[in-house]
C-alpha cells in the first residue's frame, strides 16, 4: 500500500496496513526553510520555493504527504483583503477587510482563480506532483468559509452579525462559501488529493455550539457538498461540544487538538460518520517537548484509535525537524 492509497483510505475509515503519518495543519519550520534556501515570506508568493519547502517536510521529516501553503489567506487575499505577509516564522495574517460596513456591495471577483496568489499555489501544486510522483499525497490547504466570512467582515463585527443581523451573517457566508466552493474544485483539478480546511472561527471559544449547529454546519455541508474531493475539516480548541456537529458537516474525517482529551470517547461520538486526525500537541510536545515526549504523545494517540496520525493544530515554525521524525519513528515502532 503507497502512502496515497493509505491515506485516502485511512480517511475514509477503511483497512489500512498502518495508520499513516503526516500533517493536515500548517506544515513549514525554519529549520526546513534555512535547510532548502525556501523560506518565509518569499515561500508565500514563489510557486518553486512553496514547494520545496512543502517537499521538505516529507523527504527529510518523513511525513507522509506533501502539504502547502501555509496560511489562511491566499483566498482571502483574493477575495479584497489587505494582507500582511509576516516574517520568517509568523504567518501572514488579514490587516483590512472589505465589508466592514456591511453586505450590500458584496461583488465576487471576475476573475477568481486568476487573483492574488491563487495562481502561485496552483502552480506549486503542479511542481510537487511532478516532483514526488503519483504515489505521495498532495494535501493542500485553505481556509473555511467561516473564516474567510469573518475576515471578509472583520471578525468582530461577522460576531456581532451573528446576534443582531442574522441576515447580513447568512448573506456573506455563503458568498464565503461559494468562493470556497470554487477554489477548493480548482485545487482539485490542479492535482491534490486531499484538501484540509482549517475553520479557526468556528471554534467554540469564538461561536457558541448552538451558533455552530443553526449557521454554520449549513454552510459547512453545502461546501463539502459542492466539492468534488475528500476534504478533512480542522476546528480549533476543544471541540468536545460540536464534535457531533462537525461529524455531520459532510467532510471525510475532522481535525482536532490535544485540547480535546478523551480521543477514545471522540471516537465512538463519531464512529460511522467521519475519522479523526490529530492529536499530537503542536505547541506543548511538537514545539516545546523532547524526542521521548513526541513518541510518547503520537504512541497514545495510536493506542487511543487516531485514523491519522498528526499534529493537532499547525505546526509552530520553530518546530524542531528532530521532533517531526520521531512522530514518524513512533508510528514506524508502533508497528514494528
Amino acid at each position: 500500500m503507497n502512502m496515497k492509497e493509505r491515506l485516502l483510505k485511512a480517511l475514509k475509515g477503511e483497512e489500512v496496513d498502518k495508520v499513516p503519518v503526516c500533517t493536515v495543519t500548517q506544515s513549514a519550520i525554519v529549520e526546513l526553510m534555512d535547510q532548502t534556501g525556501a523560506a518565509w515570506p518569499e515561500a508565500h508568493t514563489d510557486a518553486q520555493k512553496m514547494a520545496d519547502l512543502a517537499i521538505a517536510s516529507y523527504e527529510v521529516c518523513g511525513l507522509e504527504g506533501v502539504r502547502a501553503p501555509y496560511c489562511l489567506t491566499v483566498l482571502a487575499e483574493a477575495m479584497g483583503c489587505t494582507i500582511n505577509m509576516g516574517t520568517k516564522n509568523r504567518q501572514p495574517s488579514v490587516t483590512e477587510h472589505p465589508y466592514p460596513k456591511g453586505v450590500e456591495d458584496l461583488k465576487m471577483p471576475e476573475n477568481l482563480l486568476g487573483t492574488g496568489r491563487i495562481p502561485v499555489v496552483m502552480e506549486c501544486m503542479k511542481i510537487i506532483r511532478e516532483k514526488v510522483g503519483d504515489e505521495v499525497p498532495i494535501i493542500a490547504g485553505m481556509e473555511g468559509p467561516v473564516t474567510l466570512a469573518s475576515d471578509l467582515a472583520s471578525v468582530k463585527k461577522f460576531m456581532k452579525w451573528s446576534i443582531k443581523a442574522p441576515e447580513d451573517f447568512n448573506k456573506i457566508l455563503d458568498f464565503a462559501c461559494d468562493a470556497c466552493i470554487e477554489y477548493a474544485n480548482a485545487l482539485f483539478d490542479a492535482g491534490v488529493d486531499v484538501i484540509s480546511v482549517p475553520d479557526p472561527v468556528s471554534s467554540p471559544d469564538l461561536m457558541a455550539p448552538d451558533t455552530f449547529d443553526k449557521m454554520l454546519k449549513p454552510v459547512l455541508q453545502k461546501f463539502a457538498d459542492g466539492v468534488k474531493g475528500p476534504m478533512i475539516l480542522h476546528v480549533c480548541g476543544d471541540v468536545s461540544a460540536i464534535l457531533e456537529m462537525m461529524a455531520d458537516c459532510h467532510f471525510e474525517s475532522i481535525s482536532i487538538e490535544e485540547k480535546v482529551k478523551d480521543l477514545k470517547g471522540a471516537k465512538a461520538k463519531v464512529a460511522g460518520k467521519v475519522t479523526i486526525c490529530g492529536n499530537v500537541s503542536s505547541p506543548f510536545v511538537l514545539l516545546a517537548g523532547d524526542e521521548a515526549a513526541v513518541k510518547a504523545a503520537a504512541t497514545k494517540a495510536l493506542e487511543d484509535g487516531i485514523d491519522v496520525l498528526a499534529p493537532g493544530c499547525g505546526i509552530a515554525p520553530d518546530t524542531p525537524v528532530a521532533n517531526l521524525k520521531a512522530m514518524v519513528e513512533a508510528r514506524n515502532e508502533y508497528y514494528a
